[in-house]
């Protein structure tokens, strides 16, 4: 009898490690902005993006350049300054994408740069009508942006400021056309237990 007592009783408790042991999945919301760490987060990455292109496209200097239709524009990928791995082509990816949206600039992509030299070449041996090497228009304006961060802890506390700036240049007179930055601050502080 104390042996069937102590058989079931160490099942249960094999149950209910087993079951602690599992794990879940499950669909987050991508919008939300409630921080996990510290780290650079996908909820940052839509606020800075948001943020800086609105900035952007409120601006009247930039009202005044789209009156004539809209300028070709280059959005050069987001420099990452941080300690972190962080996918600026993502960030980069997120600005343009919201630029495109608003109309008001035309674009070109260096992200892709290989694959145009290579349609290129191709091009110029296949088609009836091929496109010229340097042919391509030129750019009017050029969108820079940097990531950096500055990290601080002190005792149980974990401070992480990110400053996100972004510049836009008229490639013409080599003019600073508008320019913005956003701040992101993250705090932690750990547990007594050092967790």
């Amino acid at each position: 009898m104390k042996t069937t007592i102590k058989l079931i009783v160490a099942a249960g408790i094999l149950a209910l490690l087993a079951a602690g042991c599992a794990t879940t999945v499950q669909y987050g919301d991508a919008t939300s902005a409630k921080p996990i760490s510290t780290d650079f987060g996908s909820s940052d990455l839509q606020q800075i993006a948001a943020k800086m292109v609105d900035s952007m496209l409120a601006d009247e200097a930039l009202q005044k350049i789209a009156v004539d239709g809209p300028p070709l524009l280059i959005v050069d990928k987001v420099k990452n300054k941080t300690m972190q791995h962080i996918d600026t082509e993502s960030v980069t990816d997120s600005i343009r994408t919201k630029l495109i949206r608003s109309g008001m600039f035309s674009f070109q992509d260096r992200t892709t740069e290989a694959a145009l030299q290579e349609e290129l070449a191709y091009q110029q041996g296949a088609a009836a009508q091929p496109i010229a090497a340097g042919q391509q228009d030129a750019p009017r304006y050029m969108l820079t942006s940097n990531l950096s961060e500055i990290e601080q802890e002190q005792g149980r506390l974990k401070d992480v400021y990110y400053k996100f700036t972004m510049s836009l240049r008229d490639l013409k007179s080599g003019r600073l056309v508008w320019a913005d930055e956003q701040e992101i601050r993250k705090q932690r502080t750990k547990s007594v237990l050092g967790r």
